[in-house]
C-alpha cells in the first residue's frame, strides 16, 4: 500500500489564572491545544486532511473527559492545576482512517510545540471495489487507473508529495523518449508481452492497483513518464518508459493476481 506521511504539529500554550485550585502549591491554569501540519519545507498549513480530533483527557475531568472537536485548528481550551499525559485521535477526511498520537501536557512553558509523523494515509482502503476502482487502457502505452479516493488524494497533495506524482517527459512525438517500435521490440525481446500486461492491469481489484501505484512509485527512473492527475482521479503511467526489473514485477504480480481470481 502506498505510504504517506505527513508531519503534524502540536502547539499547546498555558499560563496562571486568578482562581483557586483547590491544591495548595498548584495554581489554577488555563491551557489550550491547537493542531497543523507542516509541510515538506516545515511550514505551518491547516489541518485540512483531518475531520475531527478527540482528546482524551485525564478522567478527573469527568464528563469532558472525552471532546471532539470538528473544526481546524481543532483548539480545545480547558482549566486545570495538574500535568497528565493524553490521547488524541485524528480522524482523517474521506474515511482515511484513525490516528491516535500521544500528548505530554505539561506546564514548563508558556507555549510548546510538539512533532509527530502520521503514517499511512492511503493504507485504508478495505472492502469490495468500486466501479470507479479500475485500469484504463488508453490509445498507445498510457495506462490509466481511477484511484479509489481522487478527494484524499487531493486534499494530501495540498500539505506534500503524493504516490504518482508527474515524472519525466512526454515529447511530442513518440512518448517519453525513443521511437515507439524500438521499445516495443526491445520488450518483446525480455519475454514480455505488454498488451497482455496492460490488459491484466485493467482486471486488478482495488488493493491490488493501489499496490501497482506503489510499485511504480518507489521503482521509477528518471525516464519514467507518470502522472497523477488528482481532480480526475486517475493515475497515468506509460509502460514502454519502466526500468525492465519493474515491468518484470508488474508482470509477475499482475499474472498472479488474474490468474487467482
Amino acid at each position: 500500500m502506498p505510504d504517506v506521511k505527513r508531519s503534524v504539529k502540536l502547539v499547546t500554550e498555558q499560563k496562571p489564572i486568578d482562581k483557586p485550585s483547590g491544591v495548595e502549591g498548584f495554581p489554577l491554569r488555563r491551557w489550550n491545544i491547537q493542531i497543523f501540519l507542516l509541510n515538506e519545507h516545515g511550514e505551518e498549513l491547516t489541518a485540512t486532511i483531518f475531520d475531527k480530533a478527540t482528546y482524551k483527557l485525564h478522567p478527573s475531568f469527568e464528563k469532558r473527559q472525552v471532546q471532539t472537536v470538528k473544526r481546524a485548528p481543532f483548539k480545545i481550551e480547558e482549566e486545570g492545576w495538574g500535568e497528565f499525559d493524553m490521547e488524541i485521535v485524528l480522524t482523517a477526511v474521506e474515511k482515511g482512517g484513525e490516528y491516535t498520537i500521544a500528548h505530554d501536557l505539561n506546564f514548563a512553558a508558556a507555549r510548546y510545540e510538539a512533532k509527530h509523523i502520521i503514517v499511512g494515509l492511503l493504507a485504508h482502503f478495505h472492502g469490495h471495489r468500486p466501479k470507479s476502482a479500475r485500469a484504463d487502457a488508453s490509445v498507445g502505452d498510457m495506462q490509466t487507473f481511477k484511484n479509489p479516493k481522487p478527494a484524499l488524494l487531493a486534499i494530501l497533495k495540498e500539505s506534500g508529495p503524493v504516490p504518482g506524482d508527474e515524472n519525466g517527459l512526454k515529447s511530442k512525438r513518440g512518448g517519453a523518449h525513443g521511437d515507439d517500435s524500438t521499445k516495443k521490440k526491445k520488450r518483446a525481446d525480455k519475454g514480455i508481452d505488454m498488451d497482455k500486461l496492460a490488459e491484466n492491469l485493467q482486471k486488478l481489484g482495488e488493493d491490488d492497483l493501489l499496490q501497482v501505484v506503489q510499485m511504480v512509485h518507489d521503482n521509477k527512473t528518471a525516464e519514467t513518464y507518470t502522472k497523477n492527475d488528482v481532480e480526475q482521479g486517475e493515475f497515468h503511467v506509460d509502460l514502454y518508459t519502466l526500468p525492465d526489473s519493474l515491468v518484470r514485477m508488474l508482470w509477475d504480480f499482475s499474472s498472479e493476481k488474474v490468474g487467482a481470481s
